[in-house]
């Protein structure tokens, strides 16, 4: 078994170097980073180190994928903020015998309409901005506590009349100890390139890649299982560069920047954790709760109380569908609220 993690901790790194260099921040296909299903965003949006009856836990780690999500069917529904909409679509079936597990899956972003105008501002009509992935996804069990995975995605985008392809991958594994409830994840998401650009003249831009670690720990006497995940662990520095912490000295007449090295640092750790708890209420019953701290710093107003970064959900099951919904505070300005529904067709 150390053969093997060995192995696909080595196909990681040199997938992961494939990957350009960003400049400035930006990148392209960041729908990728969207929240996949109603249950991931009452979580935080993160959630690499469990695997159970959940097909959509897919999409944040293709080793989730086992035998239990055989003939299933998710379909998830974003509305996002300023009218955005995002959904999936996912489907799954199991090889007993090569304990292998396989889906296909859709991702879908539409950003809705705008007023077009040229450089003079004359309107030239109204246009619309969308993006979408195809992907198919495999999972091995390696072992009866060890599983690998991989999720290959094509990628379509279109703004107005400029539209570009790409491709991703997601590389995961899970570690599952059912009888000490402990599990732990690694993956690495949005490993890939832009194949066409927009146009001629746009600059290389890398995909939001991201590596992320996560443990899981039910409790023995109490049904909760609480979540820790770390994310960008690529690089350290994940705070935005706010000019707001430059300040003027009116006596020399220059700028300094505020500056708290041991603040900084503490606050720069914690951006990189995701904490959510799940209360398993019965074999049907599940309430949710998460909080990001990146999230809570990037998107809060200073001097104005909010619940950016938290999240919370509830999840159901109701004859032989299992309903789930999330709510994520964003900013002050918009949350977003978040449906799923799945089902085992063989059940019926």
């Amino acid at each position: 078994m150390k053969n093997k993690v060995l192995v696909f901790l080595g196909l990681c790194l040199a997938f992961s170097s494939l990957r350009a260099q960003v400049e400035g921040g930006r990148y392209v296909y960041e729908f990728l980073d969207f929240s996949p299903s109603a249950r991931a965003t009452a979580l935080g949006g993160r959630l690499p180190s469990v695997r159970d009856k959940d097909l959509s836990l897919a999409f944040l780690n293709p080793a989730a994928l086992n035998k239990e999500n055989h003939n299933s069917i998710s379909l998830q529904q974003n509305a996002h903020i300023s009218g955005i909409t995002h959904g999936t679509v996912a489907y799954a079936y199991h090889i007993a015998p090569k304990k292998l597990s396989l889906m296909g899956s859709l991702e879908h972003v539409s950003y809705g309409e705008f007023e077009g105008y040229d450089e003079i501002g004359q309107a030239t009509g109204s246009f619309s901005a969308s993006e979408m992935a195809l992907g198919v996804g495999a999972s091995y069990q390696a072992t009866d506590k060890l599983s690998f995975g991989v999720h290959l995605k094509g990628i379509f985008s279109r703004y107005e009349a400029y539209s570009s392809r790409g491709w991703s991958s997601n590389l995961g594994m899970i570690y599952q100890d059912s009888s000490k409830r402990f599990s732990m994840g690694l993956v690495l998401k949005n490993i890939g390139q832009q194949l066409k650009k927009y146009h001629a003249e746009q600059a290389d831009y890398a995909l939001p890649f991201d590596m992320q670690f996560g443990i899981s720990q039910q409790l023995k006497y109490l049904p909760l299982r609480i979540s820790i995940v770390a994310h960008h662990l690529d690089r350290w520095d994940i705070r935005y560069d706010d000019p707001a912490l430059v300040q003027e000295n009116s006596l020399l007449g220059t700028e300094e920047t505020e500056n708290n090295d041991f603040g900084e640092g503490v606050d720069n750790f914690f951006r990189h954790l995701n904490f959510n708890l799940e209360f398993l209420l019965g074999p049907s019953l599940r309430l949710r709760l998460g909080y990001d701290h990146w999230r809570q710093r990037e998107m809060s107003i200073q001097n104005l109380r909010s619940l950016a970064g938290f999240s919370a959900g509830i999840g159901f099951k109701l004859y032989k569908f299992q309903f789930d919904y999330g709510l994520a505070n964003y900013h002050l300005a918009g949350t977003v609220h978040h449906f799923g529904i799945s089902t085992r067709l063989q059940d019926f």
